[in-house]
């Protein structure tokens, strides 16, 4: 519901003009002016809004060519129509000044000056504290990130509106070119004061530009290019307000975090692209993914990934896992080392809390070594309660570890609703319940999405579908061998496929993830992520050539 008030004040004319009047045509000053507001959800018992603290204005004037809203708060809006939907942030009811300019030819205007009381409940006060760990913190270009800078569709589609599926940087793209010398170079600083937000960018005096852009950076590259571009000195205002996007449309948990930053005084996060609202994806203490739409062109979301650690070209960390530790190397024809190896057997709680559709047994028809491969196979078969049968080993209480390198060697199944797996979970589980003991996913599959890998990393606050995940295309990833490796370090968990980096994480000691873990290979069937089995599915197989961890 929205009720409807006018805002009435005398109007001042502002008029100075030294040359002679036909140097401008007829000028006409804008008479009449009037301000128009409605609060979201004001009623009776709410006469200052439903809490959103959203407020439509609708300035009217005759001979007014544009208008321009400055609001005491400190941010400003042109709106050529006369209309502007504004979000106030400030937490409770406020009162803010609100100065309408309309303006006529020849620059005279004239001016309305009135205030608006209205409410906000908004707060997201975990977001306060992991962009300044309560006082100053300095963000960086997550740059050894693979989609650390992309760009993607901004529109209703549902399935494609919430990543950069347009273009994503790889790694160090940006570094070493004349065009983007600067780019890497910005520090991003969030200070708080009063349980206000605020932002600073030190960019040494240079600005990494959008081509739509370059004008106001003084140049004409005709492509995006770093210019001397000088920005605030001295920290900005940040208001909090709940985001408003295509994604948080979508209603899919683990897309976005669902709230805006919004910048005061034309500031922007590092490259220029025209915008000062940006929706945070998602964030932990030291990972920030940012959403945000291009001004001169809102069919281009920019997605943008920054680190509280400053990454280096030669990797985020130098830990060096050269010393073998542990490994199997399947030589031995039979069931798997039993000093090695255990298994779960059985359907586990709630299809082992994913909804899989198989049972888990020990039998040599699911899992053997064979030929110098461990063999993991996932039959057609009513058996246990089930109508799947298949395995899976865990070295739990024969091998746990802290930090390392693990590689494995393997050709995964095929089939829609296979949900091959080759993993790692805290081994303190059972008084640290999921997620609060952390999971590593080395490698995860599923048929129904052939020739495409994922990683993931579950703990609290992101787990489930919410989990910080990234996939890469790989190939052949049934019909020939590769290598799965994760690097984990107190600082870093890097994922690689053949030895190339795809997925950076960074860790530290907040995280669960600096205590001993076990390894876990499996072959599930359906689930929430393994999905639609098909029809005609008889049977698959997930082959191990060997896996070896190195500390």
């Amino acid at each position: 519901m929205k009720q409807f008030f006018l805002l009435t004040a005398l109007a001042l004319l502002c008029f100075t003009c030294e040359q002679e009047e036909y140097s401008f045509g007829e000028i006409t000053t804008p008479q009449n002016l009037t301000l128009e507001a409605s609060i979201t959800g004001q009623t009776a018992d709410a006469p200052f809004g439903d809490g959103s603290g959203q407020v439509v204005l609708t300035a009217t004037a005759d001979n007014a060519i544009t208008y321009r809203f400055v609001f005491s708060d400190g941010s400003e809006e042109i709106a050529p129509t006369g209309q502007l939907t504004k979000r106030f942030n400030q937490i409770g009811v406020n009162t803010y000044g609100v100065t309408v300019v309309a303006s006529g030819t020849a620059g005279v205007s004239t001016t309305l000056t009135s205030e608006i009381t209205v409410e906000s409940n908004f707060s997201d006060p975990e977001v306060l504290e992991f962009l300044t760990d309560g006082s100053s913190k300095t963000w960086y270009w997550a740059a050894d990130e693979p989609g650390h800078f992309g760009v993607g569709q901004n529109d209703d589609n549902a399935e494609l509106n919430f990543y950069p599926n347009y273009y994503q940087a790889a790694p160090f793209e940006k570094d070493g070119a004349e065009e983007s010398l600067c780019f890497y170079q910005d520090e991003l600083v969030f200070s708080t004061e009063g349980g206000s937000l605020f932002y600073q960018l030190n960019n040494f005096g240079q600005t990494y530009f959008n081509v739509g852009y370059q004008d106001v950076g003084g140049g004409s590259a005709g492509f995006d290019f770093c210019y001397d571009f000088a920005v605030e000195s001295t920290p900005q205002r940040v208001q909090l307000a709940p985001a408003e996007s295509f994604v948080v449309d979508n209603g899919v948990p683990g897309q976005t975090r669902g709230t805006n930053m919004i910048l005061a005084d034309d500031s922007f996060m590092s490259y220029y692209i025209g915008a000062t609202t940006y929706e945070i994806m998602s964030i932990t203490d030291n990972r920030l993914v940012l959403r945000a739409i291009q001004g001169n062109n809102p069919a281009l979301a920019w997605y943008h990934t920054f680190s509280s650690t400053k990454p280096s070209p030669g990797g985020s960390d130098d830990t060096d896992y050269d010393n073998l530790v542990w490994s199997d190397e399947f030589d031995t024809d039979g069931a798997p080392d039993p000093a090695k190896w255990s298994y779960n057997i059985g359907r586990g709680n709630n299809g082992w809390g994913n909804g899989e559709e198989q049972t888990y047994t020990d039998r040599a028809d699911n899992v053997r070594v064979e030929d110098g491969k461990l063999k993991i196979t996932a039959k057609r078969e009513a058996f246990g309660g089930a109508n799947y049968t298949s395995a899976r080993l865990v070295t739990e209480d024969k091998f746990e570890f802290t930090y390392g390198r693990v590689d494995i060697s393997a050709k995964l199944p095929t089939g829609g609703g296979t949900w091959p797996a080759l993993w790692m979970l805290g081994e303190d589980y059972a008084t640290n319940t999921w997620p609060g003991c952390g999971e590593i996913d080395i490698m995860e599959h599923v048929g129904n999405r052939q020739d495409q890998l994922f990683s993931s990393l579950h703990f609290p606050g992101f787990s489930g579908g919410d989990a910080v995940t990234r996939d890469t295309d790989v190939p052949g990833i049934s019909t020939e061998f590769h290598t799965f490796s994760v690097i984990w370090s107190p600082e870093t968990i890097r994922f690689f496929v053949d030895d190339e980096l795809y997925h950076t994480f960074s860790n530290d000691s907040s995280l669960p993830f600096d205590s001993d873990f076990f390894l876990i290979f499996n072959v599930a069937m359906g689930g929430n992520f393994g999905g639609t089995i098909v029809s005609d599915f008889a049977e698959s197989t997930m082959e191990v050539d060997w896996v070896r961890v190195y500390q």
